[in-house]
């Protein structure tokens, strides 16, 4: 069968401390730290951003204290959040959009939104209601990147929070590790609010469902007193409610989400009985998709649940799940709570960790480079301005563009980035002799100093190698025609080293006299 029936777990419903070592909420463009009604500790976002802009909504727009600000980027095609120090597992990760006609054009943008190198969503951002996407994956690093990336001119990426949650190593396991589940929706059908923290110790946010003329809302009286919970550990209060078919011979027609072209999908459905049954009653139904049997029937229990998912299908908004009555049920279909995610493509493992070292040594080296991060190579169209990549599935940095920039002082050591073939410095203030480990980077084709202050001699790692473009006009303490100095050795404005002058006034000292004598002799000769 496509959908499985799980087995009952016995474990205690667990509480937000289990995860709390994972628990990041962060109000962008904000730097105030404040509780809010639901007990969530909101932080500013000055310590996980570099550049942006704090904008406030319109008062009469406003929604929440954590959608009155936001943070827009009017520069770079891509500015990321970077939350350091996560310990790794499974986590969800949420981010928050409220345009408010924050800049009185009454024009929200639209723009990409990105994780860890991931395509994550487009985001189409509305004047009046705030929208927000949910990721679920098992990091393959100890830290999270989230971007947001400009897609159309003159629309500004802007983000007004972002969201990390830590889950259970066993929760979300019916789909590879691999693969991102992306949320759709997720719905406690029945309830009359939002469902979140405190409710789930996991802040998921389980929304009411619409209630449409062949629905009826139910409330369970079952108090959950055992403390029974699933893998994917649904919490009580989204059990708490549900909605039935009108007649037990009805059937209950499911709004799914799906996507418009067909996908990969994720689907849980959690059924708990909302009352203690009579003996002449009970309660039998199957799933239907697409008006065909798509699993056994199947009676909820009282004070505990059923979790039905399938994780193996492919849908789009064309395709159906309603919840069809047996012949001998005496009550309709039920049902308390679904999930539904779109399952991603596969993750990345990111840019090459030798790539990134080296180019983390250059921004610790040069802050006007500190502005650029998250993952340097990807998503592939959303590289760093100054970099160029390959396409290999990890991909490398194969040339840095770094003239012009304003760069001054010594050049660190980024020998690490063996697969740079064109490294270009030009028109800058670099200084101190020209590093040997240039030299040693095995698919350097290029390299251009031109207009900086190096000095020395040319390496000899340099000078002996072979098919290698080198420019370094305009280094005026620079001696190219010098065999390479001692480590220490300096320059003289004549680019000889003080070593070879000494040596020269030696030489003068010794000739020079020694001509002056013979011209003595040959006079008295004479």
């Amino acid at each position: 069968m496509a959908a499985h029936l799980l087995s009952y777990l016995l474990l205690a419903l667990c509480t937000l401390s289990v995860s709390a070592d994972v628990s990041v909420s962060i109000d962008c463009g904000s730097s105030d730290s404040y509780k809010d009604d639901n007990l969530i500790v909101w932080t500013g976002d000055d310590g996980y951003v570099q550049g942006g802009e704090s904008h406030s909504v319109q008062s009469s727009n406003s929604i929440s204290r954590v959608m009155d600000t936001l943070r827009v980027f009017t520069t770079q095609k891509k500015n990321c959040y970077h939350i350091d120090s996560v310990r790794q597992g499974r986590v969800l990760v949420r981010a928050s959009f409220y345009y408010g006609n924050y800049d009185g054009k009454s024009s929200p943008p639209t723009f990409d939104l990105q994780f860890d190198g991931n395509h994550w969503a487009t985001v189409q951002t509305s004047s009046t209601v705030y929208v927000y996407h949910e990721v679920t994956y098992v990091m393959k690093k100890d830290s999270i990147s989230v971007c947001v990336a400009q897609t159309n001119p003159a629309q500004f990426p802007f983000i007004s929070a972002l969201e990390v949650r830590g889950l259970e190593s066993y929760m979300y396991v019916n789909v590879d590790d691999n693969y991102p589940l992306f949320l759709r929706r997720r719905v406690a059908f029945g309830s009359n609010a939002t469902i979140r923290f405190p409710d789930d110790p996991y802040d998921r946010l389980w929304t009411p469902e619409v209630i449409s003329g062949g629905m009826i809302p139910v409330r369970s009286s079952a108090l959950f007193s055992k403390g029974l919970t699933l893998a994917d550990q649904p919490p009580p209060a989204v059990l708490k409610n549900a909605v039935t078919a009108i007649t037990p011979n009805s059937t209950l027609q499911l709004s799914m989400g799906f996507p418009l072209v067909p996908a990969p999908v994720y689907v849980n459905g959690y059924f708990s009985e909302v009352a203690v049954l009579g003996p002449n009653q009970n309660r039998y139904f199957s799933i239907f998709k697409n008006n065909q049997s798509f699993s056994q029937p199947f009676s909820p229990p009282y004070e505990n649940c059923t979790e039905l998912y399938t994780s193996n299908l492919t849908a789009s908004v064309n395709t159906t799940f309603s919840l069809v009555p047996t012949n001998f049920t005496t009550l309709p279909p039920l049902i308390n709570a679904m999930e539904i995610f779109v399952i991603g493509d596969e993750l990345t493992n990111g840019t090459n960790d030798q790539d990134v070292k080296g180019l983390a040594s250059l921004q610790k080296a040069f802050g006007v480079l500190q502005g650029w991060s998250g993952d340097p190579c990807l998503p592939a169209p959303y590289t760093w301005d100054w970099i160029n990549c390959s396409t290999d599935p990890v991909p490398r940095v194969t040339a840095l563009f770094l003239g012009s920039f304003g760069l001054s002082g010594i050049l660190p050591d980024f020998s690490t980035m063996d697969a740079l073939q064109i490294i270009d410095l030009h028109n800058n203030s670099l200084q101190g002799p020209i590093p040997d480990f240039l030299g040693t980077l095995p698919q350097l084709k290029t390299l251009n100093l031109a207009n900086n202050q190096f000095n020395g001699s040319m390496p000899a790692s340099l000078s002996n190698k072979t098919g290698l473009n080198i420019v370094v006009t305009g280094n005026p303490n620079l001696c190219t025609s010098c065999p390479a100095s001692p480590k220490n050795s300096t320059q003289s404005s004549s680019g000889c080293s003080k070593k070879d002058s000494n040596i020269l006034a030696i030489m003068f000292g010794a000739i020079i006299p020694s001509f002056i004598m013979l011209q003595y002799l040959w006079e008295t000769l004479l």
